[in-house]
C-alpha cells in the first residue's frame, strides 16, 4: 500500500498534479497508506500516456466509456471502492484486457461479442432493463472499440518521436 507522497514520487510528478488526476478522472481517496497497488499502475497507465500525446480529454472519454461497459456488464463484485481499478496492473492476457481499467473482458477486445447477462452482484434490479433504457453493452464495446483504436495508431505514431527524445536526451 502507498501513501498519496508514494504515488507523486512514484510518478515522478507533483502532488498537485496527482491531486488533479484524482480529480478529473473521479477517483477516491484514503488517508496515509490507502493507495494500492493496482490504483498506483492505473495512473501510470495515464502517466504513459499522457507522455505518448494522448490528450487528458480523450483519456477521461476512455475511462467513462469503460467505467459504463463495466457497469452494464456487472463487474462490481466487490464493493470496493476502487472496483473499477482493481484489475489495474495484472499482466495476463493484455489483448482480452480495456486499456485503463484493465479488466479481462474475457474474450479479445477486437472479438465481435461479450458474454452478456453475467451479474456477479446481488444488487436490487432496476425498474427497466439496461437496453430498454438505450444503454446496450455491445454498443459502449463498440465506442470503446473506435476510441481504442484511434489512441493506439496516435501512439504508434509517437513512439518514433520518443525515442528520438531518448537518444537525444543523452546528450544533455
Amino acid at each position: 500500500m502507498h501513501t498519496f507522497a508514494d504515488l507523486a514520487k512514484a510518478l515522478n510528478r507533483s502532488t498537485v498534479y496527482v491531486s488533479g488526476l484524482q480529480s478529473r478522472f473521479e477517483l477516491p481517496t484514503f488517508d496515509g497508506a490507502g493507495y494500492s497497488e493496482a490504483y498506483l499502475a492505473f495512473l501510470q497507465t495515464v502517466v504513459h500516456l499522457r507522455t505518448l500525446a494522448i490528450t487528458e480529454e480523450t483519456l477521461r472519454d476512455l475511462w467513462h466509456i469503460e467505467k459504463k461497459l463495466l457497469v452494464l456488464l456487472h463487474a462490481d463484485s466487490t464493493g470496493s471502492p476502487t472496483w473499477f481499478l482493481d484489475s489495474c496492473g495484472a499482466t495476463t492476457s493484455p489483448k482480452r484486457r480495456l486499456l485503463l481499467t484493465n479488466y479481462e473482458l474475457g474474450a479479445d477486445v477486437e472479438a465481435k461479442g461479450v458474454q452478456l447477462g453475467l451479474n456477479f452482484t446481488d444488487t436490487a434490479p432496476e425498474l427497466f432493463a439496461g437496453q430498454e433504457m438505450g444503454e446496450d453493452a455491445l454498443r459502449v464495446l463498440n465506442e470503446y472499440r473506435k476510441l481504442h483504436a484511434r489512441i493506439s495508431a496516435e501512439v504508434k505514431a509517437e513512439v518514433p518521436h520518443v525515442r528520438a527524445a531518448v537518444a537525444w536526451s543523452k546528450r544533455v
